[in-house]
């Protein structure tokens, strides 16, 4: 798959995550979050609870999205949280954290066919 390919799925993903979440009643804090050690997809607060939220988007027919969620990335997510928590002073203060994933599965017209959110997934 192309690069160009690539990042139009996770894209696509990612903003179906972020209108599911909306509709949860999550407001998003940031989306797309860089450091040099990776990313988080979204960070989102609920009024108690701010969650990192890892989304991961395939093709339908293409395997499981959570294929990709391993120990490593789990790892990893963790890591740049800690310093999105240390570097976003400005931040709502709550009284819990939580990391979630997110799978969704799109058509080749990037539809989407599926959508699994598991709430504390790691």
């Amino acid at each position: 798959m192309s690069e160009d390919l690539r990042r139009r799925l996770g894209e696509s993903g990612e903003r179906a995550a972020e209108a599911h979440l909306r509709r949860l009643g999550f407001e998003v804090l940031e989306r797309n979050y860089r450091t040099r050690w990776g990313e988080l997809d979204l960070v989102c607060f609920d009024g108690t609870t701010i969650v990192f939220c890892e989304v991961k988007a395939r093709r339908a027919g293409s395997g499981g999205p959570w294929d990709a969620l391993g120990l490593r990335k789990r790892n990893q997510v963790r890591s740049i949280a800690a310093r999105w928590l240390a570097e976003r002073t400005e931040r709502p203060r709550a009284a819990q954290l939580r990391f979630d994933a997110i799978g969704v599965v799109v058509d080749a017209c990037d539809r989407v066919v599926d959508l699994e959110h598991l709430e504390g997934a790691f």
